[in-house]
């Protein structure tokens, strides 16, 4: 029933909601039946095991949320046969190999986003994106952004249309020998994506015949729940923090997402790592999730 601003006031609920998701009983040794069962069964076992668990999560700054031994890019995820046919400061480019005996004339350039890696349209075999396109007769191109660290030249946003959209869709339509592709955008990448198709239009250029987005937000009048993190406020302290280098930490930008729905992914892996003394079970999308650039 607080009057206020209706920005300042969805701030608030969403703090609320953090202390009363974070004081749930079953987050505490002693108001969760199933841990006591759990440590009295195992003599104190699963305690130091979920000690040992909290320490190794302290170390590497995350909380696991999946047994990341279970998957390697190369052993079991990004296995869609292709070839780096192109590399500059910010991108390689990959060309996926043909699956069936013709091809369409016109290849699916696939842009990514580049806070993470490219592998999240091409997991496992069975859950491939790639894989399917490949199969279904399309030349699939991938951009894969570079992991850029506090040594390298300040990007901007210019840098990664020039660079990173145009450079993908002009080395591909040279590749293919056309005039055209087809285009498609996955998250962040597909907001670049749009940016760049923006300023094709304003100069006259039709490089891109379709384009499909994918979790892409174009509009951002309504961000939705994560404008509780865009403030002013918020904003210029985040410019304070990366300072020159503009380097956003990939940790910080895991814990935003992870805070969104800390029911579904903080909350469940401090029980069953922390208090349980468990594993999380194999999970290929959240391993993606958390080999962030």
């Amino acid at each position: 029933n607080v009057e206020l601003e209706e920005p300042a006031k969805e701030r608030l609920q969403f703090a609320v909601k953090q202390w009363c998701d974070a004081l749930s009983p079953a987050n505490f040794t002693a108001t969760n039946p199933a841990v006591l069962r759990q440590a009295l069964a195992s003599n104190g076992e699963s305690l130091t095991r979920g000690l040992a668990n909290l320490i190794a999560d302290t170390q590497r700054k995350r909380i696991l949320q999946t047994d990341e031994a279970a998957f390697e890019v190369g052993r079991n995820l990004a296995l869609t046969p292709g070839d780096v046919v192109y590399e500059n400061d910010l991108i390689q480019l990959i060309q996926y190999r043909a699956a069936t005996p013709q091809v369409g004339a016109r290849p699916l350039v696939m842009v990514p986003p580049c806070i993470n890696k490219f592998y999240i349209l091409d997991l496992r075999p069975e859950n491939s994106f790639v894989r399917h396109a490949v199969e279904q007769g399309h030349t699939v191109f991938m951009a894969s952004w570079k992991n850029v660290s506090a040594g390298d030249p300040a990007y901007d946003w210019d840098d990664y249309l020039e660079k990173g959209i145009f450079t993908a869709i002009d080395v591909a339509r040279e590749i293919a020998q056309c005039d055209r592709v087809n285009a498609l955008g996955f998250c962040v990448g597909g907001t670049l994506l749009a940016a760049a198709l923006a300023v094709m239009a304003a100069k006259g250029e039709r490089k891109v015949e379709s384009v499909t987005y994918l979790a892409t937000m174009l509009d951002f009048e309504s961000p939705g729940q994560i404008r509780v993190f865009i403030d002013e406020q918020a904003h210029g302290a985040r410019e304070a923090q990366i300072g020159k280098g503009g380097i956003f930490p990939a940790a910080d930008l895991a814990s935003t997402f992870n805070a969104l729905r800390a029911n579904d992914l903080v909350w469940p892996y401090v029980v069953n790592n922390y208090l349980l003394g468990g594993t999380p079970a194999a999970f290929d999308i959240l391993y993606w999730n958390a080999d962030s650039t």
